[in-house]
């Protein structure tokens, strides 16, 4: 099967042809640092990460550039609050960027681009620009005249009339248009700032992306991916900048992930529900956080709740303990039945890289294996091996399911032993007592011993073959 994209731009799927066979180069939008990562910085992080993953193990060489927007109207408004200086700002939260996304195991891009190290790009094609009549002095800034490019609101399918009739623009006097996008700043009081042949100023927010893709990538390269948020007015406003500077069409395929909401409202400050990163991360594990991500289809609204992500957690629990099952079989002749995960994995990736389809039938399939070990007591070694191969596959696009199951289950267990007022020692008695209980068929005493350990949060799981095993509730459960 080939691979198929949605690609926002002609909004409809089309089979994925890269401009040079073998290699694919993409351009993802970054942060603007100036706070701390959340959830939607996550899903875009996530979705991005896990289509280069599948593009790398499908052969391809890509190449790919992520951005950090490292000054900002919102960066110097964060200055200004906070005594530190906008580099410092920058910084602080480019790291504290890095840092959650490393434990959510997201693969770095070959390469991440910083604004403010692009500096002489932006001007070189703001200058393009302006020589070509496209973009005009604006008093000390200099502005794109949306006019002039013909194919204005080809991304968004807006038209510029509509656009300008619906628009709530500060009047800006100086512009020729209001819809007219700012493409260098001139300088004000306190704000970092940069020569240029207008005087002293810095980027708007517009020019970076257009200046550093094209630097990284050539004038037209493969796929341009960012949130939904972005297709207007900031791609909007890259394709005419860069497709009037080159003639040349900036990408060929747009990629956008959906919203993400909480509780089924916008995700905003505004609104206060703000979900960081960091906080979900001391929560939940970073494989329980990539499964919800993961869980809905890119382009569809994502809506967050504690019992969802709960869910996400028993979920991946579920899966290891699975694993832990099939570990403890002993060798035999018993052939695992064709789970065929990998196959299922392609054909789901390549329809538009529909992660949530595949969850479903990994699912589906984690049950039927379980329903096979309930009468199973050994198992052929091969046959063992070739599903660990096809879960380390998994892991390699997925991000998911990479670790063993034992050391999965026992760092869930410690982080959660926290939240409960028994050792393990004190858990493993206390399911002894109850086994000799029901082996004596004392089931008052059996199941008091079960509520006692419900009270402390422990739950309890009677396996097939005769054994307990104990785990701890997730919050809110």
């Amino acid at each position: 099967m080939t691979l198929q994209i949605y690609n926002s731009l002609t909004r409809r799927k089309e089979e994925f042809v890269p401009q040079t066979p073998g290699e694919v180069r993409m351009y993802v939008c970054g942060i603007t640092a100036y706070d701390e990562s959340h959830l939607g910085h996550a899903r875009a992080a996530v979705v991005f990460d896990v289509i280069y993953r599948y593009l790398s193990q499908r052969g391809f060489k890509v190449d790919y550039v992520r951005n950090f927007t490292d000054v900002d109207d919102k960066i110097i408004k964060k200055s200004a609050e906070t005594g530190l200086s906008c580099e410092a700002v920058s910084e602080k939260y480019i790291r504290a960027y890095t840092e959650v996304m490393n434990q959510l195991g997201i693969k770095p891009p070959q390469k991440e681009p910083r604004a403010t190290q692009h500096i002489p790009e932006m001007l070189h094609l703001i200058s393009d620009l302006e020589r070509k009549g496209f973009a005009y002095r604006a008093g000390n800034d200099v502005v794109f005249s949306i006019r002039k490019f013909a194919s204005y609101g080809k991304l968004s399918h807006k038209k510029i009339d509509e656009l300008e009739a619906g628009a709530r623009v500060e009047v800006d006097q100086k512009k020729q248009d209001p819809l007219d996008f700012v493409l260098w700043k001139g300088s004000k009081p306190g704000e970092p700032k940069w020569l240029s042949p207008w005087g002293e100023g810095r980027p708007g927010w517009h020019i970076e992306c257009s200046a550093m893709s094209m630097r990284y990538l050539g004038e037209s390269f493969d796929i341009h991916g960012g949130g939904r948020d972005l297709i207007f007015p900031h791609h909007e406003n890259e394709i005419a900048q860069s497709e009037a500077s080159t003639g040349k069409i900036l990408a060929r395929y747009w990629i956008h992930n959906g919203f993400v909401n909480i509780e089924e409202e916008k995700m905003s400050k505004s609104l206060g529900n703000i979900r960081t990163v960091a906080s979900m991360l001391q929560r939940w594990s970073s494989e329980a956080i990539r499964l919800f991500l993961l869980s809905s289809h890119y382009r569809s609204p994502l809506n967050f709740t504690e019992k969802n992500l709960d869910a996400a957690e028993e979920s991946v629990s579920r899966f290891y303990e699975t694993l832990h099952r099939l570990n403890s079989l002993e060798s035999g002749t018993s052939t695992l039945p064709d789970m065929n995960l990998y196959p299922a994995l392609e054909k789901a990736m390549d329809d538009d890289f529909n992660t949530a389809a595949f969850l479903g039938v990994l699912f589906d399939r984690l049950r039927r294996l379980n329903s096979w070990m309930d009468k199973k007591k050994e198992i052929n070694p091969g046959s063992q091996n070739i599903l660990r191969e096809e879960i380390g596959r998994i892991f390699e696009v997925l991000g998911i399911f990479g670790q063993r199951p034992e050391e999965f289950l026992g760092s869930q267990k410690a982080s959660r032993l926290g939240q409960v007022n028994l050792q393990p020692e004190e858990i493993e008695r206390l399911i002894l007592g109850r086994q000799q209980a029901r082996n004596s068929k004392n089931w008052q005493k059996a199941d008091q011993i079960r509520k006692e350990l419900a009270a402390h949060g422990i739950e309890l799981k009677d396996n097939p073959d005769g054994t307990t095993s104990w785990g701890i509730k997730s919050p809110g459960q």
